[in-house]
Formats: C-alpha cells, sequence, structure tokens
C-alpha cells in the first residue's frame, strides 16, 4: 500500500482502534471485536469494490472502508452484529465518504457538489446498489486491467485493490522492490482517473480482447490463496475461494476454451487442499498425500471441464495446465501417475508457452519418468543459462534430484541455497527437515 496523507495502513489501523475498544469491553463486545475482525478479513475488499462503484475514486472508497469498520468497532458490540454486515459496511462507508466531503467542502466547494452527485445517484437506485455487490469485484477486475494500463501496473493493481494484498507481497511474488511496485499502482491510478476509465464489465465485443490479462491476474491471485508467496501459513483459502467464484463469473460472461480451462484448473488443484499439510501445519508432497482427502466433487468437475475444453480447436495453456492437472488426479496413487502423458502435455506447453518455469517443471516430469539424473541435466541446464537462479523451488527440485542420486553434498547445498531464498514458513521448515535428514 502507498501512503498517502489521510490514507491509513489497512491492518495497521484496525489494530490500533481493536486494541483501544478493548481496554473496556466486555466478553461478549470482544467476541464482537473479533467478528468485525473476521468481517474485516474476509469481506473487506468486496466492501471496498462496491465503495469504489458507488464512490468513483479507489482512494476515497479505502478511506470509506477503513471508516466503516471503525463504526463497526464502536457499534456492533452495543448494538450487536447486523443481519446483513457487508451491506450495512457499506452503507455506513458511503455515508461516511460523503459526511467527510460535506466537512471539507467548506475549504474546496468541488467537493461539496462531488458529495451532492454521489448521494444523488446512490440514493435515487435505492437499496439495488447492494444487490449488484456480488458482481463489483468482477467490475474492479476489468477496470484495474483495462488495456489503457501497461500490463505490469494491471496485474499490481488488481492484486493490491481487488484482493488486498500487500505492497511487499506482490513485490516479492514479482521480484521487484516495494518502492517499484508502489510507484506502479501510483501511476496506475492515476491514469484510471485521468482517462476516465468506467467501472464496468466490457461489451461482448470488448471481451476477447480484455480477457487474457483478466485470467493472468485471476490465476495469481488463485496461485496466491493455494501456496502463499510468504508468511506463517501455506495456503489462504479465501483468496482461491474468491479466484475460483471469479472463474464462474468469466464463464457466464465468456465460455471460451481458456476461460474454461483456467476454471477446471483451479478446481483440480484446489481439490487437493485439504491433504497438502499434516494436522501441524507443514507440507505434504504431492506423492505423500492422503488421496481419500482429495475432494471428488471438484476432481469430477475439473476434469468435466478439461474434456469440455480440450474439444475445441483452440488450445491454450490454461487448458494444457488443467490437463496435467488432471492426469494426477485420475491416478489412485501416486505410482499409478501416467508420467509419459505429463511430459508429452509439458512439451506441448514448452511450444505455447515456452519459460523457464515451465521448463523446470518439464523436468520434474522427466525425472519422474526417466529417472533423475535425466531430470537433474536438464534442471542444471537451466540454472547454466543464469534462469531461475533466484526461484527456491528450482534449487529444492534440484536437491531432491541430487538426494535421490546419493549425491549428498550437492544436495545439501542446494538445500541451503533455497532456504536462503523461500519466504515462506512451511516451505522453511520443510527444506530445514530436509538438511537434517542430509546431516
Amino acid at each position: 500500500m502507498v501512503n498517502r496523507p489521510g490514507h491509513r495502513p489497512q491492518l495497521q489501523f484496525l489494530s490500533r482502534l481493536a486494541k483501544r475498544w478493548t481496554m473496556s469491553t466486555s466478553a461478549s463486545a470482544i467476541d464482537v471485536r473479533s467478528a468485525v475482525g473476521e468481517f474485516y478479513r474476509t469481506e473487506s475488499r468486496r466492501v471496498f469494490a462496491t465503495l469504489v462503484r458507488l464512490l468513483g475514486d479507489f482512494d476515497l472508497a479505502e478511506e470509506a472502508v477503513h471508516d466503516a469498520f471503525a463504526a463497526a468497532l464502536k457499534q456492533w458490540p452495543t448494538e450487536g452484529v447486523p443481519e446483513n454486515p457487508r451491506a450495512w459496511l457499506v452503507s455506513a462507508g458511503r455515508f461516511k465518504a460523503i459526511d467527510g466531503m460535506r466537512r471539507r467542502a467548506r475549504f474546496d466547494a468541488s467537493l461539496g457538489e462531488l458529495a451532492e452527485r454521489i448521494e444523488a445517484r446512490t440514493s435515487a437506485s435505492g437499496g439495488a446498489d447492494l444487490d449488484l455487490v456480488e458482481d463489483d469485484r468482477l467490475r474492479l477486475i476489468f477496470t484495474c486491467c483495462h488495456p489503457a494500463l501497461a500490463p505490469e501496473h494491471q496485474v499490481a493493481l488488481t492484486l493490491r485493490e481487488v484482493c488486498g494484498l500487500t505492497t511487499e507481497a506482490i513485490a516479492s511474488a514479482f521480484l521487484v522492490t516495494p518502492a517499484t511496485l508502489a510507484q506502479r499502482i501510483v501511476r496506475a491510478k492515476a491514469k484510471i482517473r485521468d482517462a476516465g476509465i468506467p467501472y464496468q464489465v466490457p461489451s461482448r465485443e470488448e471481451l476477447p480482447d480484455r480477457i487474457e490479462t483478466v485470467l493472468q491476474v485471476v490465476y495469481l491471485v488463485f496461485n496466491e490463496g493455494y501456496s502463499a508467496s510468504s508468511g506463517d501459513a501455506l495456503t489462504r483459502p479465501d483468496l482461491s475461494r474468491e479466484a475460483i467464484r471469479l472463474g464462474r463469473l468469466l464463464l457466464e460472461l465468456l465460455p471460451e476454451s481458456e476461460v474454461i480451462g483456467l476454471l477446471a484448473l483451479m478446481l483440480l488443484h484446489e481439490s487437493r487442499r485439504a491433504a497438502r499439510t499434516s494436522a501441524t501445519g507443514e507440507i505434504v508432497l504431492l506423492d505423500d498425500q492422503d488421496r481419500s482427502l482429495w475432494n471428488r466433487e471438484q476432481i469430477a468437475e475439473g476434469e468435466s471441464l478439461v474434456e469440455r475444453a480440450m474439444a475445441s480447436a483452440d488450445v491454450g495453456p490454461y487448458v494444457i495446465q488443467a490437463a496435467i492437472a488432471a492426469v494426477h488426479a485420475s491416478a489412485e496413487n501416486a505410482k499409478a501417475t501416467d508420467w509419459a502423458q505429463i511430459v508429452s502435455l509439458y512439451d506441448l506447453l514448452t511450444r505455447v508457452v515456452p519459460s523457464p518455469v515451465v521448463e523446470l517443471n518439464r523436468a520434474v516430469a522427466v525425472a519422474m519418468r526417466d529417472g533423475p539424473t535425466a531430470g537433474l541435466s536438464a534442471i542444471d541446464a537451466i540454472l547454466d543459462r543464469g534462469e531461475l537462479v533466484d526461484y527456491h523451488l528450482a534449487h529444492a527440485a534440484r536437491a531432491d534430484l541430487c538426494r535421490r542420486l546419493g549425491r549428498t553434498a550437492d544436495a545439501r547445498n542446494a538445500y541451503k541455497q533455497a532456504l536462503s531464498l523461500a519466504r515462506q514458513e512451511p516451505e522453511r521448515r520443510f527444506l530445514e527437515g530436509r538438511l537434517a535428514e542430509l546431516a
């Protein structure tokens, strides 16, 4: 987040208010305060998206979100949690924003006029605006992914404003400094404001040209939820669920193969969530997962979507990745995995979207099909080109293959390199465990 005068950091702001309130609250009030914190975690970005629609300004909506949750912390402990908390927060935020603009109008008359226009526009529709909240984040994504914005600005703005990821987390995911990422977000907001970019889903004629970046962003959101880029937890289920929900909305708007493929890919990955960590939160590798914990309904839906997408003449990278995930999902156990088919699909993927990360994944599949020596040779070729040297998973994969070959010293060095680059605590504990085993 970029700090500006009057623009308070979200979590620190909420935490300060909560601490101030708990100094003189009863146990029941503390429970309500916890509920406010939970609503903030799960609903704040939805509330923000709706307030952007109502107020027409990112920064004004952000401030309104803070004010709405501050009001909830003050009122809910005595008045009780409202029947529709999200609608209450939207209404409170809208009121606080309009009231604030009117107070500041004595210094800037244009703010008073803006407040009147906003109130007239939102009041004229009665409560109908609140019925549109389910689509607001989709509208916000298309606004953030408008072609007038540079691609890197589109992704950064969407992850920050739609999903609420911190500037530091997004910067880490894109291997840039937080300052660089913050400037991208500032420039993107300025472009939206100055160019008058509308807050709406494009027409059906415009959708094909706009969908590629939107799909990329939705998948990045899913990945952050499925495997968090940093922090104490391996996953953030709320982000993954939101990405899947957005994927379904996109499929309704544009039922093309890549949209189908992305939804299938997310469902097939999500189906393994319950088996990916132990009861204590430690990583469980794919080969060691209890497949009885896999969500069969999500697998069935994902496989059906893959079949539907593969029938299309236009098969893109999301469809191919979904097909790879479907091969894993269809195997009764790790030994039954059809690695030859997976390597073939990766061969196709490298032709469609050549990248060192795809090459790395193919190398791991080759190691499973042909043995660790073949896979290690492919990974070393990638690293020798100077690619993925800062990618911890490349070194972790190399370490695992060296370990399987009995090259203990090489494996230890590769695990240490991976550990120096890993930012997620469960991954760091896993790598430390591997090092301890080798010691």
